[in-house]
């Protein structure tokens, strides 16, 4: 195996351990909840999800689930985006 290869799998196997390294900034990805598949969504420090819970309260399960396990790898902001009721998140803008 080529020593450059070599090298750079090393560095990815330190890398693997220091999640910090990684800013996630957009994300989308499907949730397996209990009862269905939800979109989840991050633009910027804004979380969306397609779960009927969170057009009624701007947070839900699935978000603190992904802002748990990504915790590491987002901004302070996305780690802990406050639910607001629906109806002022515009007027917070």
């Amino acid at each position: 195996m080529n020593s450059s290869l070599i090298g750079k799998i090393e560095k990815a196997q330190r890398y693997e351990h220091e999640p910090e390294r990684i800013a996630i900034t957009n994300l989308k990805a499907d949730f397996r909840g209990e009862h269905d598949i939800y979109h989840l969504a991050l633009d910027g420090n804004h979380w969306s999800c397609s779960c009927a819970f969170y057009a009624g309260y701007g947070t839900c399960s699935h978000v603190m689930a992904a802002q748990r396990i990504l915790s590491p790898m987002l901004s302070i902001e996305s780690r802990s985006e406050s639910p607001l009721p629906v109806g002022s998140r515009e007027s917070a803008s």
